[in-house]
């Protein structure tokens, strides 16, 4: 339903390095940028659940982070602007009645706590037709989210980092990558990093540092290559 990509643009290449499903940067858009933003939210919601009014946002626990918040607002304020009721139902356990959080801009954000009623979840006086989650759900899926019925969920629960593995994302996007240079007669690693996957590391208790370091001297090996192929200096 939605999607931010890190780009790196290094004059002689351009590459996505990272891709997010569920972007927490909202508050980085221009003013210019909010009508088009409304307008292909509501194209997406059109598609998806033409008959949505109201909406259910779902945010991250920290409460905190106020440049976070200030994009939970923004995307508040962008889904309002594409005609539907949003308001914010918080998993967090510390949001225990509609609470005001104050925004580094000077405005306020009020999360409400989240509540579930058989198979559907909403907030005490609202009852949702569409649920969108910005939360990246790392700590894997509050049950409180699953088996609903008669709600539309977005992004679907297995979009997740509990699941999912950016060893996994840069593999499949290799492969597109090569097929869209191969249409287009062009080298996939102009937009395409090299990447590897490294065995198990863990950092806290400094093992397997021997193996990152052979990894990191292999992929670096690769792009010296090919920065010679180009006859890149830089």
């Amino acid at each position: 339903f939605y999607t931010s990509v890190d780009i790196r643009n290094a004059g002689f290449k351009l590459a996505p390095v990272d891709t997010n499903l569920f972007p927490g940067g909202w508050n980085n858009l221009s003013a210019e940028m909010l009508p088009p933003a409304a307008q292909a939210a509501r194209l997406a919601l059109q598609r998806r659940a033409p008959q949505a009014r109201r909406l259910l946002l779902v945010p991250e626990n920290h409460t905190r982070n106020g440049f976070y918040l200030q994009n939970v607002a923004q995307l508040q304020r962008i889904l309002g602007d594409a005609g539907l009721e949003v308001r914010i139902g918080s998993l967090n356990p510390d949001i225990a009645e509609a609470t005001a959080l104050a925004l580094p801009d000077g405005g306020t954000l009020t999360l409400e706590p989240l509540l579930r009623r058989g198979n559907r979840i909403g907030l005490r006086d609202f009852d949702p037709c569409a649920i969108l989650v910005n939360n990246d759900l790392s700590a894997g899926v509050p049950g409180i989210l699953e088996d609903l019925q008669g709600q539309l969920l977005l992004p679907p629960l297995h979009a997740g980092w509990h699941v999912r593995r950016k060893s996994r994302h840069f593999q499949a996007y290799d492969e597109v990558c090569k097929r869209f240079g191969k249409l287009l007669g062009i080298d996939p690693w102009l937009v395409n990093p090299m990447y590897s996957q490294c065995g198990e590391v863990d950092f806290a208790e400094g093992t397997g540092m021997d193996q990152l370091q052979t990894s990191v001297d292999a992929l670096l090996t690769k792009v010296r290559r090919k920065y010679k192929e180009y006859g890149i200096n830089e």
